[in-house]
């Protein structure tokens, strides 16, 4: 009996990107695109699914981001979700809805959380001693803190985890911790917040997640069990920081709500903003109903460094406030690597989707097929060209194409596209087939069920194998001379092979599985795992073509050669030796410089020039025209109302033609880059620079 009668409904969720940069294959393969296959699988089986996610925009990863592209958090969220939410939009990714976290919805929701908590009297309110940054005069992020690891000695931990070895982390935990701000190491200040105690929710976690032995992934079941082992403790659900959803209390003004107590949240804010669109109760997805067999079914799909948080620390939340279903399942993903080398965003060492459907247009379940064949499900995987060359050409296009192609071409060619015998319907004749597809049926679903995807599509792939071997066997392109009812006999029990592929391949190549119906003349939304599949006789075939493409060599040479040139240019980068500190002067000689803050007003190009910008600036003591080599790094529009530091006193120069009366400050770092030396606060123009 399958798994799935148990419950009435299901709530699927992907972990939610970060929107501070685009998605890459690793990410497809951790947590969407298992995640998108099951739900596929779900609504062929006429189960009703939710299936959730959204961008996280907040948390200190998106105020790093900003302050490296010198823009604004806001700026940076807008961005990544719009990309993010359109890459997925293009690969297929079939979610019900794509939520955002700095919605107003989900800012209310993730307070009415804490503010249950807090009135339940379940934090623990203390002060404790954090990472201050004296030259940015801000209490630290955990994520604004690496150092060294003290289990595995990753010298680029965060204050909050060390992605090499998993490890949850507090910032103190770290060796030699230095800040990611000043470059330097921060200070202990004494700042009051509000705790989660893990620890008095101990003794629960470790009765539920023992109940979940067995029908968790091991890695999963394995992780969870050593974080109880090691013991839990109190984890801060605030933060200082001046990004994120404010603490709704009086006493913390200026503190945020911890990234991890609201981000879960997102799950349900988002199936809230459903649900009003759709005029749905997203109580029934999220809320416990009056009988437990009413409760919907709740599934997380996330990577493995997201384990603790959704393991642990969500369902703490959950189960504190009381209201809210717990998760049956936690099918996490192990990582994914990319030609011997880990997957890394700082390093550019990735295939990003975006790049990847601009490159390979249509190309989307040649994706989808590779990445499906490699899942990291209970270890570590990796990508190559090579091997996506090899697969596409191999099987899709040797195995599953071919024996597509071959069937339509000698129907269309012997039989004109009609499928005819006499009958009033047609059906598959051969008993052998009938008995084998029920065998791959079974497999598939129950592979399904425990997420194993790798395995559920090689039970597709052996349908499309066994019609190879049946068309081979029968050749009825020579019995149709000696034998022409045996001859359209096999090539209709073909036809019923090439439909149950279509039906099949439908969670893991939907495209692909809609070319097929088309060329079967079928409605795609009348077929599911249940259908049973028949012909009318007398229906006709529609023209064929190619489900897919071989891949040729230049192609992969020229993939492979593109992270070479990553790999390259980012080593040149780490290679290049900051530029050492210059001799000594007195404090009279740097007294001399007169440095005031002021505002750009106007910008344009100067003619014939490519590095040069004329522009006028607001000192506080005059309005002046300033030449600055800039033009490479900034379009002119883009800087008007730009707040910058500039030397007032620097002699008067001619630059193409223009007196140029100052010089803006300007940081330039190992690559070459310009960015603008622009004060924190808002001051007035002319403030001193000291």
């Amino acid at each position: 009996m399958s798994q799935l009668n148990k419950f009435k409904r299901y709530t699927i969720t992907s972990a939610l990107p970060y929107a501070n940069g685009p998605l890459h294959i690793g990410h497809l393969a951790g947590a969407y695109l298992p995640a998108d296959i099951f739900v596929r699988y779900l609504r062929l089986k006429k189960k009703e699914v939710v299936y959730i996610c959204g961008s996280d925009e907040h948390g200190a990863a998106i105020t790093i981001k900003a302050k490296k592209e010198n823009t604004t958090p806001q700026a940076i969220i807008d961005k990544y979700h719009n990309q993010i939410k359109s890459s997925f939009e293009e690969f297929g990714i079939a979610f019900d809805i794509y939520h955002r976290t700095s919605s107003a919805i989900h800012h209310d929701l993730s307070q009415e959380f804490f503010l249950n908590l807090y009135e339940k009297d379940e934090f623990i309110e203390k002060f404790s001693e954090q990472y201050y940054d004296e030259d940015y005069q801000q209490f630290l992020a955990d994520r604004y803190i690496v150092g060294t690891c003290p289990n595995c000695h990753n010298e680029n931990a965060y204050g909050d985890q060390c992605e090499r070895c998993g490890s949850s982390l507090n910032p103190t935990d770290l060796i030699n911790p230095i800040s990611t701000l000043s470059g330097k190491p921060p200070v202990l200040r004494p700042t009051k917040h509000w705790y989660l105690p893990l620890d008095k929710y101990q003794p629960w976690l470790e009765q539920w997640i023992d109940e979940k032995e067995g029908s968790w992934k091991v890695n999963v079941f394995g992780q969870c069990k050593s974080w109880l082992k090691s013991g839990l403790q109190p984890r801060s659900m605030t933060r200082d920081l001046d990004w994120g959803i404010d603490v709704p209390l009086e006493e913390a003004k200026g503190k945020k709500l911890y990234v991890w107590m609201d981000a879960p949240i997102g799950y349900i804010s988002a199936t809230k903003q459903w649900a009003i669109d759709k005029g749905k109760d997203w109580k029934l997805y999220w809320k416990k109903q009056e009988k437990e067999a009413d409760d919907a079914c709740l599934i997380h799909f996330i990577g493995k460094d997201n384990i603790v948080f959704h393991c642990i620390i969500f369902p703490a939340i959950l189960h504190a406030h009381g209201e809210y279903i717990l998760p049956q399942n936690v099918p996490a993903n192990e990582f994914l690597n990319l030609e011997g080398d880990k997957l890394s965003t700082s390093r550019n060492h990735a295939v990003w989707l975006h790049e990847y459907l601009k490159e390979f247009p249509g190309k989307q379940d040649e994706l989808r097929y590779v990445l499906t064949s490699i899942l990291p499900e209970t270890s570590d995987s990796e990508f190559t060209w090579k091997d996506y060359q090899a697969r596409v050409n191999n099987e899709l296009v040797a195995i599953l194409g071919n024996f597509v192609n071959r069937v339509m071409i000698l129907m269309h060619k012997f039989y004109d596209g009609k499928i005819e015998n006499g009958s009033a319907q047609i059906k598959l004749t051969d008993g052998y087939l009938n008995d084998e597809l029920g065998i791959f049926y079974d497999s598939l679903e129950s592979n399904l069920e425990t997420y194993r995807f790798r395995q559920a599509l090689q039970s597709v792939m052996d349908i499309a194998r066994l019609g190879n071997r049946y068309l081979t066997e029968k050749e009825p392109w020579k019995t149709i001379k000696t034998d022409p009812a045996d001859a359209k006999d096999a090539l209709h029990n073909c036809l019923f092979i090439i439909g149950h592929l279509a039906v099949c391949l439908q969670p893991f190549l939907p495209a692909t599985a809609k070319k097929i119906f088309g060329m079967l003349n079928w409605p795609v939304n009348d077929i599911t795992f249940d259908s049973g599949i028949v012909f009318a006789n007398g229906h006709r075939l529609n023209p064929s073509s190619l489900l897919f493409e071989k891949v040729e060599d230049e192609i992969i040479e020229k993939q492979i050669q593109k992270l070479h040139d990553k790999k390259q240019e980012t080593a040149a980068v780490e290679e290049t030796p900051i530029t050492p500190a210059k001799e000594n002067i007195d404090y009279e000689s740097f007294a001399k410089m007169d440095i005031r803050t002021g505002t750009i007003l106007t910008a344009e190009k100067v003619a014939k020039t490519k590095k040069l910008l004329k522009l006028t600036i607001d000192t506080g003591i005059d309005q002046r025209t300033v030449v600055s080599g800039i033009a490479e790094f900034y379009e002119s529009e883009a800087i008007i109302g730009q707040k910058v530091s500039i030397l007032v006193n620097l002699e008067p120069r001619e630059i193409k033609g223009i007196i140029s009366q100052g010089m803006i400050l300007m940081a330039e770092d190992t690559a070459g880059k310009l960015s603008f030396v622009s004060p924190v606060d808002d001051l007035h123009n002319g403030s001193v620079v000291r």
